[in-house]
């Protein structure tokens, strides 16, 4: 268990954001610097994957890890220790001089950011208990996130371009220079008041394997399929090993995840809307970039800044969200939220191959964009509801985790759905129509995340998660 001392609420939130929001450009910048990097280098096609999948392994494998970790061995040190390592492995990948260096620099970014990313949503849960100032921070904390994914194309297309594609890479160390400047202008450390519990070392062990063999099956379904021998297996034992998981977590004392989290009908509603959520967010964000370059015939920095109204239409999002939700429900804002960011993605699926910008692009970005802020902020605040605050690194780390996995599976599945309907034609007709079939799963997605908003309690206090924490160290205030 641990005692605040002195945090100053706007350096947690700052630092925090900035944090965030390298993490998502992180993901996002990466993928249209991949030709130059494969012409330096020397990556081999297959290989060449690797630098975008083995970032995604490593975060998503180890976020429950990181998560417990936060709530064992403290936050802020957590938070820092997280950074420290991606800044470091993202001087290393841009220092780069072979294909092996980069990759293991980019999994050194994601075993850093499977620890600071729950930490720093650990941080703002324990920091701001009151109902408003919490969903106000947390839907700053969550523009940041979605800002940091849209300009990651800008920020991709540009440094590649007009700075070499190492910058791709070296961009992050101001902003990591920037968070660790913050943390000693506020974020305090947590003195401990009671024994220290034990990790799950098992559970640990099952949860990332599990989760990892997860996510690496499915990011290679792009070169493999999904029916290929390598791909069930892959996914065979990863479901072996998380029934394992579940089963090691339900008769341990001090479990990585306590099972009991689940049965909240907030956290389990909250980490089901943002998958969902997530691979709805993710497939569109990546068709509609493709639309553009491949149908429209953008350039990468072109493309980029078409994706600057997305930024904004998110950022507007969450700002009404901390009005509709701030001192209500946040149901208030997930169910109009998941049906607009529907309708912006049935709207994109009037693409067509003739289209433009202005025609095809602006019109639907913006609206989605508004529907996926008003979900992002009330979701982060659902999912810590009546959780306590000794769990607050395992509440973060499961919601990462359900937006990390949901991202991935989400991409991937719609990758294929798209692939199927184009068939082996690479026409602008062919593509759009394989896109646009995509983007309209990615629109029944927030259907289905309305659907579970819907079937939340009108009230936060009405189901509130079961836990063995004295009320005391509950997180309270949450909006009501």
């Amino acid at each position: 268990m641990y005692k605040k001392e002195r945090d100053r609420p706007w350096a947690v939130l700052a630092a925090a954001c900035v944090a965030q929001f390298v993490f998502a450009l992180d993901m996002a910048v990466m993928n249209v610097a991949l030709p130059a990097i494969r012409t330096a280098l020397g990556f081999a096609p297959v290989g060449l994957s690797w630098v975008v999948h083995v970032y995604a392994l490593a975060f998503g494998g180890f976020l429950l890890l990181g998560g417990r970790a936060c709530d064992l061995y403290g936050r802020r040190r957590m938070f820092v220790l997280g950074l420290a390592v991606f800044g470091l492995c993202s001087l290393a990948g841009g220092l780069a001089q072979a294909p092996w260096q980069l990759v293991a620099a980019r999994a050194g970014q994601g075993l850093g950011a499977a620890a600071a990313a729950p930490a720093s949503l650990a941080l703002l849960t324990t920091t701001f208990t009151e109902g408003r100032a919490r969903v106000r921070a947390l839907g700053v904390w969550s523009a940041m996130n979605a800002a940091g994914g849209a300009l990651g194309v800008l920020a991709g297309g540009v440094l590649t371009e007009y700075a070499g594609w190492r910058w791709v890479m070296l961009v992050n160390l101001p902003f990591v220079a920037l968070t660790l400047a913050l943390v000693p202008a506020g974020v305090a450390a947590h003195a401990r008041t009671g024994p220290r519990e034990r990790m799950d070392v098992p559970g640990a062990v099952l949860a990332t394997a599990g989760f990892g063999l997860l996510v690496f099956g499915v990011v290679r379904t792009d070169a493999v399929g999904w029916t290929s021998p390598a791909t069930l297996a892959c996914l065979a034992a990863a479901a072996l090993l998380l029934a394992a998981f579940v089963a090691v977590e339900a008769r341990t004392r001090a479990p990585l995840v306590r099972l009991g989290l689940l049965r909240g009908r907030w956290v389990a509603g909250a980490n089901l809307i943002v998958f969902l959520a997530a691979a709805g967010q993710f497939a569109a964000f990546y068709f509609v970039s493709l639309y553009m370059q491949q149908v429209l015939r953008m350039g990468a920095a072109e493309t980029g800044l078409a994706f600057l109204p997305f930024s904004a239409g998110v950022v507007l999002g969450t700002l009404l969200a901390t009005r509709v939700a701030g001192n209500r429900s946040p149901r208030a804002a997930l169910i109009p939220g998941s049906l607009l960011a529907a309708a912006g993605l049935a709207w994109f699926t009037r693409i067509s191959p003739d289209g433009g910008f202005l025609t095809d692009v602006l019109g639907p970005s913006v609206v989605g964009s508004i529907g996926i802020g008003l979900v992002l902020a009330p979701v982060a605040a659902a999912a810590t509801t009546g959780v306590a605050a000794r769990e607050a690194g395992m509440a973060s780390g499961l919601l990462n985790s359900s937006r990390q996995l949901g991202g991935c599976i989400g991409l991937a599945a719609l990758a294929t759905v798209a692939a199927h309907r184009t068939g082996d034609a690479a026409s602008p007709s062919a593509l759009n129509g394989g896109y646009a079939l995509s983007l309209t799963v990615s629109a029944a997605l927030f259907v289905l995340a309305a659907l579970v908003a819907l079937a939340l309690p009108r009230r936060e206090g009405s189901a509130p998660a079961p836990s063995a924490a004295p009320a005391e160290n509950r997180l309270e205030g949450t909006p009501s």
